[in-house]
């Protein structure tokens, strides 16, 4: 299958009201009620099969989220699978080989660095299904998926982080400080994609606003930036964050499952009144423990992806063809703003509700050399 280099456009967000309505609602309305009859009409000896990349299942951040899209699957079609957990790189080749020895029929891998692993046991196991969150599995870069019997689950989360990057933008101009800063895990697109579309949306609130707000850690046109090698909330990752906030920002958006524990840990010993943006999941229900210094966090809907994916297969109709999340199917949005909402500038929610539409629209258009 090819794959389509077309860079997606970018971002808005809808009024308060849409902001809980999207954060509430994990997928397009007809996503519930498709399945109803689903486990009445399974594939015989079904069994769905999720191998995780290191970070593990309580990372509130995208192995979370896919875990809860296979577990939500199964008790709805009454099947039993098997979850795989890696701790680090050297675990997914050997969890591939033992979710096939297991007689798993769907194999779903989580996250960009399990490609290679993935279409080595996919061409090597032609009659089983596999999906990939996060990636084309085109290992060779030609641009085609690399097995026929591989669905990738990508999502444009440029869309959504041109929203955030807005909002940060205009919460940094509202204190004085117009600085805001950003850093990654590892540097692969499916972590990029959310620092340029960060970057776009405070670039466009500066244009709107006549502002002169500054991004650190991250540039889009060099494609360098801050990062810490890995997704580990570690010393390495506290560190990266601190000199991110050295630069004197006050928003930061950390990008990599567990990486933000760290941002946390950062802010929390400068004593500044830095809040940080969440990502994949929305952070300040995942994690109450971060929710006063979280503003809004970038969504991608993970978990729907999964379980359509899973149903599919358990009832034979599994389609290779990739599945793009959008701001338009919303597969990426922004969360709402909790707390915070009433401390907003004024008007940015209404300001967001119209980026949201003139993207749908077409009417703006952005590019990030990380969207799918």
């Amino acid at each position: 299958m090819t794959i389509s280099t077309k860079k997606r456009v970018l971002v808005g967000l809808a009024a308060a009201s849409m902001f809980v309505a999207l954060a509430g609602c994990a997928s397009a309305p007809e996503a519930s009620t498709e399945t109803t009859d689903a486990a009445s009409d399974i594939v015989e000896g079904f069994k769905p099969c999720l191998i995780s990349d290191a970070g593990g299942w309580n990372d509130k951040s995208f192995n979370q989220s896919a875990k809860a899209g296979l577990d939500s699957a199964m008790e709805e079609l009454g099947v039993e699978g098997l979850e795989l957990e890696s701790t680090s790189e050297n675990d997914y080749a050997p969890n591939m080989e033992t979710a096939v020895s297991e007689g798993c029929t769907l194999i779903v891998s989580v996250g960009f660095n399990l490609s290679a692993a993935t279409v080595e046991s996919a061409t090597a196991n032609p009659e089983v299904n596999y999906a990939i969150i996060d990636d084309y599995a085109d290992t060779d870069f030609d641009g085609t998926t690399d097995a026929d019997n591989i669905k990738p689950l990508v999502f444009n989360t440029a869309e959504a982080a041109y929203l955030g990057g807005y909002a940060a933008a205009a919460w940094s101009a509202q204190s004085g400080v117009n600085k805001v800063g950003t850093f990654g895990g590892m540097q692969i697109p499916s972590v990029a994609v959310f620092m340029d579309g960060y970057q776009l949306g405070v670039e466009k609130y500066n244009e709107d606003k006549g502002a002169a707000v500054e991004v650190f850690g991250w540039d889009t046109e060099s494609q360098e930036g801050s990062f810490t090698g890995g997704f580990d909330a570690n010393d390495t990752a506290k560190q990266t964050a601190q000199g991110v906030l050295d630069q004197g920002v006050d928003v930061i958006l950390p990008v990599g499952g567990p990486i933000y524990q760290s941002a946390a840990a950062a802010i929390t010993d400068s004593g500044e009144e830095t809040v940080m943006l969440g990502v994949d999941s929305d952070l300040a229900v995942a994690d109450d423990s971060v929710a006063a210094i979280t503003l809004v966090s970038i969504m991608k809907a993970i978990d729907v992806a999964v379980h359509d994916a899973v149903v599919s297969a358990a009832t034979g109709e599994f389609d290779v063809a990739p599945y793009v999340g959008t701001l338009e199917n919303e597969g990426v949005k922004l969360s709402s703003f909790h707390d915070f909402e009433s401390q907003l500038p004024e008007g940015l929610v209404d300001e967001l509700a119209a980026l949201q539409e003139a993207i749908i629209a077409g009417d703006i258009t952005v590019e990030s050399p990380n969207s799918p």
